[in-house]
């Protein structure tokens, strides 16, 4: 028994997957011709770690969580930005993307030119972020084959959250990797230059980044991550994609799923309540800190939003306002993940835990993921929301992260199509059960479509 077992013993990991469907993923292998293959579930069992030890004071999701607004900021990462406009007029406006560059000295606010300016709230950028010169953006492209990390963060985060720098930090070490992180618009010090904000189903962005980092690193396999609302955003983007995702694989992180669902427990219960007030106000800086554009916006209540107290209030009073949704149900409805997940056709790890009080356990896709074989799902039953916090300070969930993506990366022959070991028994394939006492069937042979949405726009890809 260890020294603090009395207080919480090792966390329980948990698995849901497809139970008679795999994905094979060849292996790299030194022997010509070798086909040795290993399935997606196998690969993710290794990447796991087989416990799950926190920190024992820290013994509950709230704790765990509560942590998280603890500053250590000992993991430092350098980013240069880009500002990028977006190529499709229906989501004008501009976004940012950081670039992981080598450790510098940042130059002073005093020296930023006017465009930067322009983009840029007038407390500057983050802390170990500055802006590329043209000279630098020019000289980015590249041929080299280093697997390349997308990220996306959390709501009204940034580059700068530590959650994700604990992965990013590791991983970029010792320069096999690269990475950058798309900066939801407003976030991490940017300006908006339209009154287009982004919501939990803003996949046009990466989309636009994942399509220039493919020409920009013709050579580059692209790996994506994606943290709370980030993870929700990733798994819309990656089930619109479908077949044509230009992604390799994916990891899904502490994501909402079912926004509705996570929507309702936070209002019914009292610390929900305390919660969805914390990220309700962090919404209303946001937008206090863009005000000047938004308010243009003739849809947009200025004051009505200023008197909002919790999350799904301000979600009715501006992404209502701003897209057309009749109520904030309609809008969490059509940007939840669930569906889309299913439509995801590259290897995806999903990492939860059951105690997280913000993207709560009754929102998982237990059943979805054993329907698809491109996914798994791996649950903890302690960690909190984007916490998992060890002694000493770090986080749990990293390992898991770190170990898939470099498996996929270094062990997996990426040149090789993945295969599904059944292909006809995918998410909307309809069982037959076949036998002499069947009559013929006759029932509606309907398509199902994960991602089909309520709120049509005119997208161009």
């Amino acid at each position: 028994m260890g020294l603090f077992s009395w207080i919480r013993p090792s966390g329980r990991i948990s698995y849901y997957h497809a139970k008679d469907n795999n994905l094979l993923l060849a292996k790299k292998s030194a022997k010509p011709g070798s086909k040795e293959q290993v399935t997606l579930v196998d690969l993710c069992h290794t990447a796991t770690p087989e416990s799950c030890q926190l920190n024992p004071f820290l013994y509950n999701g709230h704790l765990q969580t509560a942590w998280t607004t603890v500053v250590f900021d000992s993991v430092p990462v350098y980013y240069k930005r880009w500002m990028f406009e977006a190529d499709n007029p229906v989501f004008a406006g501009h976004f940012a993307i950081d670039f992981v560059v080598d450790p510098y000295e940042p130059p002073s606010d005093a020296h930023a030119t006017d465009s930067e300016r322009k983009y840029t709230q007038p407390s500057g950028l983050p802390e170990r972020t500055a802006f590329f010169s043209e000279d630098e953006y020019a000289a980015l492209p590249s041929d080299d084959t280093k697997p390349m990390l997308v990220v996306l963060h959390g709501l009204s985060g940034g580059s700068h959250e530590l959650y994700l720098r604990h992965v990013i930090a590791p991983l970029i070490k010792d320069q096999t990797w690269e990475a950058c992180v798309v900066n939801s618009r407003g976030c991490a010090q940017s300006k908006i230059t339209t009154g287009v904000l982004y919501n939990a189903r803003a996949t046009w962005d990466i989309r636009q980044a994942v399509k220039w980092l493919r020409k920009t690193f013709p050579n580059r396999p692209l790996f994506g991550i994606g943290f709370s609302l980030g993870a929700n955003i990733m798994a819309n983007y990656l089930g619109e994609e479908g077949d044509a995702c230009e992604l390799t694989a994916a990891v899904l992180c502490a994501s909402p799923w079912n926004l509705e669902i996570g929507s309702l427990n936070l209002q019914n219960t009292f610390t929900g309540r305390q919660y969805s007030k914390v990220m309700g106000t962090s919404m209303k800086a946001l937008f206090e800190r863009h005000v000047e554009q938004v308010s243009k916006n003739p849809r947009i209540d200025v004051e009505g939003i200023r008197n909002v107290t919790y999350l799904h209030e301000f979600d009715r009073a501006l992404q209502c306002a701003t897209w057309g949704y009749p109520t904030e149900g309609a809008y969490y409805r059509d940007a939840t993940s669930t569906d889309a997940m299913l439509n995801i056709k590259i290897p995806f790890f999903v990492i939860q835990a059951e105690d997280d009080p913000i993207a709560v356990a009754s929102a998982l896709p237990y059943q979805e993921m054993t329907k698809t074989p491109y996914g798994v799902m791996m649950t903890t039953s302690w960690g909190g929301h984007l916490g998992w916090f060890e002694l000493g300070g770090e986080r749990w969930f990293v390992k898991p992260v770190l170990n898939f993506l470099n498996l996929m990366a270094k062990e997996v022959d990426l040149s090789v199509p993945f295969k599904v070991e059944d292909p006809e028994n995918v998410p909307g394939r309809i069982a037959h059960h076949a036998g002499p006492d069947k009559d013929q069937d006759t029932a509606p042979k309907p398509d199902f479509n994960p991602t089909l949405r309520k709120l049509v726009m005119q997208l161009k890809r």
